[in-house]
C-alpha cells in the first residue's frame, strides 16, 4: 500500500457516518491558496447530495456514499503525498492538480476519481431503483461533458466552443449548469412512486435543451474523449448503442432520445455540432 493511502483511509473512516463531516473534509482540501476557487462545483454538488439524504448512514445510498468516499480519499492522499508514491492513477492526477491548479487538471482529477468510484462500485448501483440509476448516468454524462467543454471545446460545443469554454470552468457559477442537479431531479432519496416519464416531463427547458440539444448527440465522442483523457478505457463500456448503460442495460432507451426535436433544439444541435481538433 502507498504510504499515505492508510492515513487517507483513516480520515475518511472518521466521517463515514457523518454527512456534515464529509462536507467539512471536502472543503478543507480547497482552503489552500490557488485551489479555493475550484471548490465551487464540487461543494455545490456535495450540498445537493447532503440535502437529498443519499449520504445518510441510516437511510442513504450505499452507492452514493461509496463513490463520495473514493473522491474524498483520493484528494486527501494526493495532498499528503505531495508528489510522492501514490496508490492509483486518479491520485496521480490529483497531485498534478495540486502542483498546477487549472480547470483542465481539476476535471481530470475529479472525473478520474468519480469514474474509478463508478467502476469499483457498479454492483451497488444494481441495487438502486431504475430512476436512481438513470440519475446516476445523467450525473456522469454531465461531468464528462463539463470536462470536455474546458479541455476540448470544439468537441463539446462546435463552432461556439471557444466562446462557451468558460461556462464549464469549475471556478465560476456557470458550472452549476452542468454539475447542479437541483432543478432536474427529485430532492429526496429514495425516489418512490415516480416514473421516468414524469421525471423527464418535469425537467426544466434549459436543462432539457442542454441534455438533448447539446450533450446527447455526441455521447459516443464524449465517452471516447474521457477514456483517453483519464487513461481509463473501460469508460467506453459504460455506453451501449449510444445510450448510457452504467449499472445495467438501459431501462428505457427512449429516455435518451427525442423523436421530434423542436426548431430551437434543431438549431442548437446545428450550431454546436462537433468539429475537428480544438487547437
Amino acid at each position: 500500500m502507498a504510504p499515505h493511502r492508510e492515513a487517507a483511509d483513516e480520515r475518511v473512516e472518521q466521517v463515514r457516518d457523518d454527512a456534515a463531516g464529509r462536507f467539512r473534509l471536502a472543503r478543507e482540501f480547497y482552503r489552500t491558496p490557488g485551489r479555493r476557487g475550484f471548490a465551487r462545483g464540487e461543494l455545490s454538488f456535495l450540498r445537493w447530495e447532503f440535502e437529498r439524504g443519499v449520504l445518510s448512514p441510516v437511510r442513504g445510498s450505499p452507492w452514493w456514499r461509496a463513490v463520495n468516499e473514493r473522491l474524498l480519499r483520493d484528494k486527501i492522499e494526493a495532498d499528503l503525498a505531495r508528489g510522492g508514491q501514490v496508490s492509483s492513477r486518479a491520485v496521480e492526477l490529483w497531485t498534478d492538480f495540486v502542483r498546477g491548479p487549472t480547470p483542465v487538471t481539476w476535471y481530470r482529477a475529479h472525473n478520474a476519481s468519480v469514474v474509478a468510484g463508478y467502476l469499483e462500485h457498479e454492483e451497488l448501483a444494481h441495487d438502486e431503483t431504475p430512476l436512481e440509476r438513470f440519475m446516476i448516468n445523467v450525473t456522469l454524462v454531465r461531468a464528462l461533458y463539463a470536462h470536455a467543454l474546458v479541455a476540448e471545446p470544439r468537441l463539446a460545443a462546435g463552432r461556439l466552443g471557444r466562446a462557451a469554454r468558460h461556462l464549464g470552468d469549475p471556478r465560476y457559477g456557470t458550472v452549476g449548469l452542468f454539475l447542479s442537479l437541483r432543478r432536474v431531479f427529485p430532492q429526496h432519496y429514495p425516489v418512490v412512486g415516480g416514473s421516468l416519464a414524469r421525471l423527464l416531463a418535469e425537467e426544466g427547458s434549459l436543462p432539457r435543451l442542454l441534455d438533448f440539444g447539446v450533450i446527447l448527440p455526441r455521447l459516443e465522442q464524449l465517452y471516447g474523449f474521457a477514456a483517453k483523457s483519464l487513461d481509463e478505457p473501460r469508460i467506453t463500456e459504460l455506453i451501449t448503442d449510444g445510450i448510457p448503460s452504467y449499472g445495467q442495460a438501459p431501462v428505457e432507451p427512449s429516455a435518451w432520445t427525442v423523436n421530434r426535436p423542436s426548431l430551437t433544439m434543431r438549431l442548437v444541435r446545428q450550431a454546436t455540432k462537433p468539429v475537428a481538433d480544438s487547437r
